[in-house]
This record gives C-alpha cells, sequence and structure tokens, in this order.
C-alpha cells in the first residue's frame, strides 16, 4: 500500500503592514515517504524519481541539492539534534516538477519514530536568490497541531528586514494539512502565510487530475511571486536590500 499522498489546496499571504497586501491561489502538493520513492517511480504513470516526466521529483531540489541521498542529508542532520534515527520514517511536503521545473518556497521534512509519533519537523526554506535555510525542530508532545518559534535567518522577501521572528503552526498529515508561518518583528505581525490542502491518493488518476487542474502551477508560483512583488514595489513598499550570500545553511532550534 503506497503511503504517500496527493494534496489538493491553497496557499494564502496576507500582509498587514506597512500596507496591506493580501493574494491566495489554487495549488497542488505531495507528500513523499522518501523510502517509496523507486516504487512510485515504476508504479505511478506519469510520474519519475530523478527522472523528467510530466511530473517528477529530484532529490537535488532539496538537502544539499547536489543530487545525494536525501535520507541520508536528513539522517545527519537529526544525529547533530540527538535526535534518533533507527527505524524513523521520513516525509516530505513540497511541490513537485511540473514538466521539469519547480520553485518550492517552503518544503516540510516530517520525521516519525517507529510508533507513527512526530518526532521532528525541518522547515525547508528557499528564496529566488537560489539559497536556502533549514530550521529544525525537536517534537517533544503528540498535539495534533504542532507549534515552533525562531528567529529569521534568511533573507526571503525584499520588503521585509532580517530582524525578524517566525511562527510556525502546523498539523499533523492526515485527511487535511495545514502549515501556517506568522511573522513578526518588533512592533508585531507583519506577514500571515498559510498552505492546506485536502488528501487524495497518490496514484496514476490523481496525478493526471492535479495536471490537468494546474499544468503550469510550478511556473506559475515563480511569477506569482515577482507578479506580486511588482504589487508591492507599486505600492510604494521599501526594498531591502540582501546583505550577505548563503547557499545551503541548517539550524538546529531546539
Amino acid at each position: 500500500m503506497i503511503k504517500s499522498s496527493i494534496y489538493n489546496g491553497t496557499v494564502v499571504h496576507k500582509r498587514f503592514k506597512p500596507k496591506a497586501h493580501f493574494f491566495k491561489y489554487k495549488i497542488f502538493s505531495i507528500l513523499i515517504d522518501l523510502s517509496e520513492l523507486e516504487i512510485l517511480d515504476k508504479k505511478i504513470k506519469f510520474f519519475s524519481f530523478n527522472k523528467f516526466n510530466l511530473i517528477s521529483f529530484f532529490e537535488k531540489d532539496h538537502g544539499k541539492r547536489d543530487g545525494s541521498s536525501l535520507i541520508n542529508w536528513v539522517l545527519e542532520h537529526l544525529k547533530k539534534n540527538n535526535i534518533k534515527t533507527e527505524d524513523i520514517k521520513i516525509k516530505l511536503l513540497c511541490f513537485p516538477r511540473i514538466l521539469g521545473y519547480v520553485f518550492n518556497p517552503l518544503s516540510v521534512f516530517y520525521i516519525y519514530d517507529v510508533n507513527e509519533q512526530l518526532i521532528s519537523i525541518l522547515y525547508e526554506v528557499k528564496n529566488t536568490f537560489g539559497e536556502q535555510h533549514t530550521y529544525i525542530f525537536k517534537n517533544i508532545n503528540n498535539e495534533n497541531l504542532l507549534k515552533h518559534s525562531c528567529s529569521k535567518k534568511l533573507y526571503v522577501s525584499p520588503f521585509i528586514e532580517m530582524d525578524c521572528n517566525y511562527r510556525f503552526k502546523i498539523l499533523k498529515p492526515a485527511d487535511k494539512i495545514l502549515v501556517i508561518i506568522d511573522q513578526y518583528d518588533q512592533h508585531g505581525k507583519i506577514l500571515y502565510a498559510s498552505q492546506d490542502g485536502q488528501r487524495v491518493d497518490f496514484s496514476s488518476k490523481e496525478i493526471i487530475k492535479a495536471y490537468l487542474s494546474h499544468p503550469i502551477m510550478t511556473f506559475k508560483i515563480i511569477a506569482a511571486i515577482h507578479y506580486e512583488a511588482f504589487k508591492l514595489w507599486i505600492k510604494g513598499i521599501k526594498i531591502v536590500k540582501k546583505k550577505i550570500k548563503i547557499y545551503n545553511s541548517v539550524s538546529i532550534e531546539n
């Protein structure tokens, strides 16, 4: 039985200051059990692992981003955070490649122990400058809605200062997914962002349905980012210059 899933849902962004701004669009995402990638490659038509297809998943889009084992990358950083790595299961929520292209502003790794309890969450954040930072949290409770907070460590929006904090809220994946990020500066909330979704099976049929519903989704995401940035610039919001360049970085947040 395939444990990976597809989620049909929406992305919402709401900016509160210095000027209000809002957008919302429909998307689909995949929740991949990393141990199933070879199986999915063989069983699911129109989906491939590390190869071009209508819908595909490439290891080089995540982790070290050099095509090396994504599972090994996760294990390496779990060990650094003193999180047990025996008999764990790793699932990754992300956008897939569509016709060979993808941009993932946020990808989420869910780490489960042998008893199906969530023991760690990794938030992998990318910007449009080719940079990436991963925030690693150890999970010590069994609540359905998990909460994490940390300081911002990656320049993302050119309209938001670096001196900010993130507050993550994340629902354990089941029939629904929900990821919420509230961003604060010293004067209050700047931004609310969320991604939700309703689960369907990871099957050839649902892959085709998702594609036909969003045939240029991954291209639309990057286009929408620049379009919304242009509208913010038109509104007169000050651009914050990026001061440092990073490629891949990781922070242990416990």
